[in-house]
Parts: C-alpha cells; structure tokens; sequence
C-alpha cells in the first residue's frame, strides 16, 4: 500500500458561515460541492495550496472540536493577511511553541481548530 493523501472531513452546521471563514477570511477556494437536492446538508471540498479539506453538513461526518496540525511555511505572512481583513469572530496571535515552531491557531465557527505551524530555523 502507498498512501497518496489524507483528506480530514470536519462538520459544518452553517453553509454560509463556512464560506466566511474558509473561504472569506482564511482563503481556500471551493473546488466542488455536493447537496442531493436543496433540503439535504451539503457537502463540499476546499483547498489552499496543498491542503485539501472536506466539510459536511451531514450528521455523522466528523464530530465538532477536531484539530488538524498543519506544517507548512510562510505562517507569518498568512498571519498578517487574515489579520488584515479584521474578520470579527477570531483575531489569532502568532505564537513561539516550546516545540520549535512560529504558530497561527484559528477556530471555525463550528469549534474545529485549524493550527497552522513553521519550523523555526534556530541557527540563524
């Protein structure tokens, strides 16, 4: 076996404040989605850079309060990006763990928590 990706699936209760805050203010783009006609939870797909995800309103697809730890760079940048655009609802810090990493922890409106981290290059 060779695992090609992993896609985390996190629960939505609200199409509209999902989209404010994945896409609106953190910058994901919509690939697809999916309802089985317009009285059904939907069910879609987001990506920014590499990171894809999948969101669910359906009962049963992932549980509120999951965490994904995220390594990638550029985190200070990104930071000051989401920071600008004043979304009301979170303001993160950019934070120095005690694991050696620059940090950016957001938390979706569904309390799903979303940590974004940098290695920190400590031989500069």
């Amino acid at each position: 076996m060779v695992i090609e990706k992993v896609i985390p699936i996190l629960r939505i209760f609200d199409y509209k404040k999902a989209v404010e805050f994945y896409v609106d203010w953190l910058g994901f783009k919509i690939n697809w989605e999916h309802t089985f006609d317009d009285n059904t939870p939907v069910y879609l797909e987001i990506e920014k850079d590499e990171l894809v995800i999948h969101l669910s309103e359906h009962h049963g697809d992932g549980t509120p309060g999951t965490n994904l730890f995220i390594w990638c760079t550029g985190v200070e940048k990104f930071h000051k990006e989401i920071i600008n655009k004043k979304y009301k609802y979170n303001k993160p810090g950019l934070e120095k763990t005690f694991y050696g990493s620059l940090a950016v922890k957001v938390i979706d409106p569904f309390h799903n928590q979303i940590i974004f981290n940098e290695k920190i290059d400590d031989t500069k």
